[in-house]
């Protein structure tokens, strides 16, 4: 009897089992990570992050400061290498 009164009580007020919350971050790192640019637009080559320029409002990487340049001259030329623009 104090058994079905015990299973009742627990099914009445529920387990409350506790949850932790999900960490935003976390998940907005792991979306970076999977469309970080390694390589150059221009010249395929692996990106230098000191040279960058900033294209709708996504930082574009590049291998040496001759590519930025190339780049700016004609940036759809070089859209569809870039994985931060594919969608």
């Amino acid at each position: 009897m104090v058994a079905l009164l015990l299973i009742g009580l627990v099914t009445f007020v529920g387990c409350k089992k506790k949850t932790e919350p999900v960490e935003t971050t976390k998940i907005e790192q792991k979306a970076e990570a999977a469309i970080e640019q390694t390589v150059c637009p221009v010249m395929a080559a692996p990106i230098d992050k000191n040279y960058y320029t900033e294209y709708n409002g996504k930082k574009v990487y590049f291998c040496c400061p001759g590519c930025k340049e190339q780049f700016l001259k004609n940036p759809e030329k070089y859209i569809a290498k870039l994985p931060q623009f594919s969608d």
